[in-house]
């Protein structure tokens, strides 16, 4: 009886936690990577977020964009392909993808910020949430039209000299 009352609390449980956020075991990873979930509440993610970049000395990034946006999928595609910038990523900042699609437009959420341009759109944030800075992501792309996606060295130079909070 015992056994099957700590089976059924621990399935309930892990009914509870939304899919997405299974999708990635990153503790710098707050919300569903790579997928934009127009379910999600992002103001509960930063708040876990904060959280976490409290604890782990690190910056918050909040990568607004939505499913339907192909700059959004070059993205997650860079890096899924660059290693090197997604552990010097993960290891300066802890990311938060916020939706933002006809479904879920997150404005009051989005309405702490600064207006966007367009998507995918980056905005840093201290560790204890605040705004720091925004950063529209066309300036990060290659430029190619063969080869469509966001230049290497540009992202990079976006992320290092901003990544660790200054005590």
């Amino acid at each position: 009886m015992q056994r099957m009352l700590i089976l059924l609390l621990f399935a309930a449980l892990f009914t509870a936690i939304p899919l997405a956020a299974q999708t990635t075991t990153d503790p710098s990873v707050v919300s569903s990577a790579p997928k934009f979930d127009p379910v999600r509440n992002p103001a509960m993610d930063l708040d876990s977020a904060v959280a976490i970049a409290k604890s782990s000395n690190k910056r918050i990034l909040l990568d607004v964009g939505g499913e339907w946006c192909k700059w959004c999928h070059f993205l997650d595609k860079f890096f899924d392909t660059n290693q090197d910038a997604a552990d010097f990523l993960h290891a300066n900042f802890v990311v938060v993808k916020v939706n933002f699609s006809k479904e879920n437009k997150n404005e009051d959420f989005l309405s702490r910020y600064p207006k966007v341009a367009g998507y995918p759109h980056f905005f840093v944030l201290d560790t204890d949430g605040k705004f720091l800075y925004s950063q529209d992501t066309g300036a990060l792309e290659n430029g190619s039209k063969e080869n469509p996606g966001h230049d290497h060295d540009k992202v990079l130079a976006f992320l290092t000299p901003r990544a660790k909070p200054t005590k």
